[in-house]
């Protein structure tokens, strides 16, 4: 078998240098923004433009991944009767969690946050999107090839969604039920595919309420150092 080809190259497109003061500024703008962010658990029903989920998902696309593989699949589920059926299975497994499969170390630490097994915004909320992890690769014939750096791949492009969705206006949630293997039936997709992370979107209902010690981020002293 002959070796694969490289991939072809080019130069480097649409890169932008800026000024020190300018990168600063935007730096610090981006932190800022960013900051902004906060895990919403009471949604709006009301839908969302489908062109600025779409936008969102292509920018989630734009991650870098091993050997550029792309390993991950975003299910949009906003048809009801799925929501309703993924709140069921999820609810069930947090039933399970909450009523002795957690450690009691964990259960404390979710004990500020006031979580229960109720997760009503599974199908209150306009938008579910299942994050797939794909574990491996399946050629037209049947076949199949690795995926490598999979976990990575896809936190990175998790990541970027997160991002583009604040950027957009939308709020989010991650959820991981565990396990949540019931995602791949609602969903129809492949045992090749391990879902990740439920990610709820949506506008945040008015007046709603987020933990206060939530908006609380470690210091760059403690995230980070210069060697």
């Amino acid at each position: 078998m002959s070796p694969t080809p490289p991939f072809a190259q080019e130069p480097l497109p649409a890169y932008r240098e800026y000024p020190a003061a300018e990168m600063t500024e935007r730096a610090r703008a981006f932190h800022a923004d960013l900051a902004r962010r906060r895990t919403v658990r009471d949604f709006e029903s009301r839908p969302m433009p489908r062109e600025v989920i779409e936008h969102c998902l292509l920018a989630a696309g734009t991650a870098p991944s091993g050997a550029n593989q792309q390993p991950w699949f975003f299910s949009v589920i906003s048809d009801a009767a799925r929501k309703r059926r993924i709140r069921e299975a999820a609810e069930k497994e947090e039933r399970e969690f909450y009523g002795g499969k957690a450690p009691q170390e964990w259960l404390d630490a979710l004990a500020p946050l006031g979580t229960d097994p109720n997760k009503p915004f599974l199908d209150e909320a306009p938008l579910l999107i299942a994050i797939f992890a794909q574990k491996y690769g399946v050629r037209p014939d049947g076949s199949r090839f690795s995926h490598y750096y999979v976990p990575e791949s896809v936190g990175i492009a998790t990541g970027f969604l997160i991002a583009a969705l604040h950027h957009a206006g939308l709020a989010t949630l991650t959820h991981t039920p565990s396990p949540m293997g019931f995602l791949n039936e609602i969903c129809e997709r492949p045992p090749s595919e391990k879902p990740v992370i439920l990610l709820v979107v949506g506008y945040p209902k008015a007046g709603c309420r987020v933990p206060v010690h939530g908006g609380i981020k470690k210091p760059l002293t403690q995230i980070a150092a210069w060697l």
